[in-house]
């Protein structure tokens, strides 16, 4: 039987670039954690108020959601998880995501797709339909805050059917890279970020692996369980 209910692990679907690559290195540096390893970054960032300003990405690690955090229902293991995205991703081809740039969403900044990429959304409702079997319901506690947020009429049917708002129609690709900045302080924070990211942005990125991270307890950063790779055999690739 799956003790994870009891121990808190939360397990998530996202979508992170390899390891070693250019941008995942310069993330790390940004947020001051790297999500394949436990191991702490130094962060390249000057100021005092850096840690604070990637405080909630820091958290999460450098990624963009397919599938929010979740609990496993008590009649899963994570070996049960694991088998359901080898063969997902036995039957989805990598999806074109191109060059990034960054945004403003709300009051956080992010890495968006430069040019619409309606592959991503259909892969990611796909991920969140056929994966959702497996999400036990959400504790009443990460509901209300939740609900502490402005949701319209479609952001909130899909946190109660889905467990997140985001999701289906509402999905955008995203990579966070800061928590909320106030309005007088976002012209500096976007010059620091392009500065950083600006040169590696170009690239014409694929999302051609899905990432399995998990969440140890409440109070622990999110980690690269395992990576599997879309449209290869069906294997899972090792963080």
């Amino acid at each position: 039987m799956n003790s994870d209910l009891s121990s808190g692990i939360r397990y998530a679907i996202y979508y992170t670039p390899p390891e070693n690559h250019a941008l995942t290195r310069a993330a790390a540096a940004w947020l001051g954690r790297n999500a394949f390893s436990e191991a702490s970054v130094a962060q390249t960032t000057v100021g005092t108020s850096d840690f604070a300003l990637t405080a909630e990405p820091r958290r999460y690690g450098f990624h963009a959601t397919i599938k929010a955090p979740f609990r496993l229902k008590a009649a899963y293991e994570v070996t049960d998880l694991d088998q359901a995205i080898e063969r997902l991703v036995c039957t989805s081809a990598p999806c074109p995501i191109g060059p990034l740039r960054i945004s403003t969403l709300g009051d956080f900044f992010a890495l968006v797709p430069s040019s619409p990429t309606p592959a991503l959304g259909e892969l990611a409702a796909r991920v969140v339909v056929e994966m959702d079997r497996f999400r036990a319901p959400m504790e009443e506690e990460e509901r209300q805050r939740r609900l502490r947020t402005s949701l319209d009429e479609v952001e909130a049917a899909n946190m109660a059917q889905w467990g997140y708002p985001y999701v289906l129609e509402r999905f955008r690709f995203h990579m966070t890279l800061t928590g909320p900045v106030r309005p007088e302080f976002q012209e500096a924070v976007w010059k620091r970020l392009t500065d950083t990211f600006a040169p590696l942005l170009d690239e014409d990125f694929r999302l051609d692996a899905l990432s399995l991270f998990s969440q140890e307890s409440p109070k622990a950063d999110f980690v690269v369980r395992s990576r599997f790779l879309l449209q290869a055999k069906a294997r899972k690739v090792m963080a």
